[in-house]
């Protein structure tokens, strides 16, 4: 009984511990002050208000929605290749593979900027900046998609090819159905990634070009009245983010179980 009290109560604390902040970040979205400790009085105001961010809003969609669709493609792509990589060779790849998940993302970014120098390209531009959340987010499409590659019977690929299907339409109508679920984790882990980098897009964007998480370093690290201005506007921001993630989850996990009670009536 005590055993169990203290599992609880540890559980309990864990659960506070990271949530306790954003229950506070979503309450005081709501507030009209802009200062967090001084309430003054429920407003939407500063929802009212996200028209000002508009710009950053969609330069943070647009990069992270481009970026994740051409990383799942890649990712999965080479996820196959790596999964019927034989011998030696399809170690290797493996193995380098699974290094830049675990990479410090500031060795990346230094090394993004040495190669656009290189190359006698910008480090500053958009296209470095798409590259760079590309190079991070692959590797973790790979990681997403090869359990789902080792789950299907390794068998159907040639079978596929031995009733004459091409290499293409056996990838695409008969691996590719068979690992989706993985390819769509993949997908929406890419995004997140991208929505909450501030490295890489600190390093390798524009000097004019913000993304939410460049702008509200700027906005709290800035001490100008334009900036403090904008401060309570991205709690609203985030606010919108988190609700929107907690539906995400609610869906998919409804979802989940509901899969899984079919598959035991079956």
């Amino acid at each position: 009984m005590i055993k169990k009290f203290f599992t609880r109560g540890y559980v309990f604390l864990v659960l506070a511990f990271i949530y306790i902040p954003i229950f506070i970040l979503v309450m005081y979205s709501f507030n009209q002050g802009k200062v967090i400790g001084v309430w003054e009085r429920f407003s939407f105001i500063w929802y009212r208000k996200l028209g000002e961010i508009k710009d950053v809003v969609f330069n943070t969609i647009t990069l992270a929605v481009v970026s994740s669709i051409i990383a799942t493609i890649l990712g999965t792509l080479g996820a196959v290749g790596i999964y019927y990589s034989k011998g030696k060779l399809g170690k290797s790849v493996k193995t380098a593979s699974q290094i830049p998940v675990v990479n410090s993302e500031v060795v990346t970014a230094c090394a993004l900027v040495m190669l656009m120098i290189i190359l006698g390209l910008s480090h500053r531009s958009i296209f470095g900046l798409y590259v760079g959340h590309i190079v991070l987010s692959a590797p973790f499409v790979v990681l997403s998609v090869i359990p789902k590659l080792k789950q299907m019977d390794s068998n159907l690929y040639e079978a596929a090819l031995d009733l004459g299907a091409t290499p293409f339409q056996a990838l695409f109508k008969v691996v590719l159905p068979e690992i989706l679920p993985g390819v769509f984790s993949g997908f929406m882990l890419a995004i997140t990634l991208s929505l909450d980098d501030y490295i890489i897009t600190a390093t390798l964007s524009p000097l004019d070009y913000d993304t939410i998480s460049t702008a509200v370093y700027k906005a709290i690290a800035l001490s100008t009245e334009k900036a403090s201005e904008q401060v309570p506007i991205y709690r609203a921001l985030t606010t919108i983010i988190f609700l929107i993630t907690v539906l995400a989850v609610v869906l998919m996990n409804v979802r989940s179980n509901k899969k899984v009670k079919n598959n035991g009536k079956v």
